[in-house]
């Protein structure tokens, strides 16, 4: 593998994106709707193996507050500390930042690796409170 790391928005095929998060079973989009996610982000990290895309994301205000969220790997190239890398280099970009991490549920363990720890006060207002309820997200 040759991983390289990108950190903005050039030459993304918008529509893969949307696949990955499919293919790991999280939340997806139209490739657009992505593509101005990702565009009005602080912070963006794209990982890739040579020219094949296989991991990203992230967004913040750039000062002191910080939100990851679609951290995606291909599951071809879990547990090859893809994943890690991304969020090391997120971390990387927002030094001076709080870090609040939107996690699947059942990845909390990963990001416990790295040294996230739940909050006592996390709360969410979803679109959709049943589907979030059913998918595990909140009580």
């Amino acid at each position: 593998m040759n991983l390289k790391i990108q950190y903005n928005c050039l030459d993304i095929d918008w529509n893969y994106v949307s696949m990955i998060l499919k293919k790991v079973g999280m939340s997806y989009f139209e490739g657009e709707v992505h593509k101005k996610a990702f565009e009005n982000s602080h912070t963006v990290v794209f990982a890739f193996d040579n020219d094949n895309l296989i991991g990203f994301r992230a967004i913040s205000d750039g000062v002191y507050q910080a939100a990851i969220y679609d951290v995606a790997v291909l599951p071809e190239y879990q547990g090859k500390k893809i994943g890690a890398t991304i969020v090391d280099n997120i971390l990387k970009c927002v030094p001076t930042c709080n870090v609040i991490l939107y996690a699947s549920p059942g990845k909390e363990k990963f990001y416990e690796k790295l040294n996230f720890r739940k909050m006592k006060t996390g709360m969410a207002l979803f679109l959709n409170t049943e589907k979030m309820q059913i998918k595990g997200f909140i009580e």
